[in-house]
């Protein structure tokens, strides 16, 4: 029932009793008529559920090595269009090169490790290291390169975990129980058979600290140890571009062309219109030595009268 209607109810109610000659008894109502109100619409927070907002790379159904199509977000979301991180915004445009998190070789132990040769170490302008392409029969995708990695490498894989640790070369695939304490790795795998999880920023790398049963313990960049299955699969070496976090970006233009949007500096003197005003500090203030107060006071009084 509307508001309307419910009020000419009691309005007639009302009439009725009247007419009958009694007294209407004390009731107190209150109605509140709903109206349309605006709800903005709900814009998730950047970095919630893996959800970002600097660009959309248009996969295709199939692996492929042909550089993918990429949509430069600027910060804002594909469905809304509403600025959600305000730190991106523009950016030259670069092709994205689908990595293969998966290195696939035997497991048995008494088979020899797949070979592959790299044949190219390129710029992938969507991440911070740089990429392979390696080949292997007909195959044909692209790895995380390593800092030492040239064109005519050859590269072994094995999924065998042996009782005597190897000495594999860089850029080698093995899990993490067949290479002894001290390696140094990257792309290593969560759970077996994830691929390739942690560790891929440019210049850096995980160490191989400890074996503790079919466990294996990784001190991951941040310093902080993971112990993951013996299975899982790792990359022997230090990623590629080492020098990506000490080199200076140089003008703001770069930085403009890197996708990221100008911000305040270090030192930034405020006017007062947009922030707080910046005011002379106060006078040095003095303390002299302690005198005491003269009482100056003059009393009057009519005793010489």
């Amino acid at each position: 029932m509307s508001a309307t209607a419910m009020l000419r109810r009691l309005v007639l109610q009302g009439t009725q009793t009247l007419a009958a000659g009694t007294r209407p008894a004390a009731a107190s109502c209150q109605l509140t008529i709903s109206r349309d109100y605006y709800k903005p619409k709900y814009v998730p927070k950047p970095g919630i559920k893996g959800k970002a907002y600097r660009r959309i790379v248009h996969f295709k159904d199939e692996y492929t090595v042909e550089p993918l199509e990429v949509t430069n977000l600027a910060g804002r979301d594909p469905v809304t269009g509403r600025v959600v991180a305000k730190g991106i915004g523009g950016g030259i445009k670069h092709k994205y090169h689908w990595i293969n998190w998966l290195r696939d070789g035997p497991t048995d132990l008494n088979e020899k490790p797949k070979e592959e040769r790299v044949l190219e170490v390129l710029f992938d302008g969507c991440r911070t290291s740089h990429v392979a392409l390696v080949g292997s029969g007909k195959e044909l995708y692209y790895i995380l390169a390593t800092m030492n990695m040239k064109e005519g490498d050859i590269l072994r894989t094995h999924k065998g975990v042996p009782r005597i640790p190897i000495f594999p070369n860089e850029g080698d695939c093995y899990p993490l129980g067949a290479l002894p304490i001290g390696t140094l790795v990257n792309c290593v795998e969560k759970y077996p058979g994830l691929g390739g999880f942690l560790i891929h920023a440019a210049g850096c790398c995980g160490t191989i600290t400890d074996k503790q049963g079919d466990r294996v313990i990784v001190k991951v960049p941040s310093k902080k140890p993971f112990s993951l299955d013996q299975h899982c699969m790792a990359t022997v070496g230090r990623l590629s571009n080492e020098l990506h976090g000490v080199t200076p970006i140089g003008s703001a233009q770069r930085n403009r062309e890197l996708g990221n949007r100008p911000r305040s500096g270090l030192w930034q003197r405020k006017t007062g219109r947009h922030g707080r005003k910046i005011k002379p500090p106060p006078k040095v203030r003095a303390f002299d030595p302690y005198e005491p107060e003269k009482d100056n006071t003059i009393q009057l009084t009519l005793n010489g009268l």
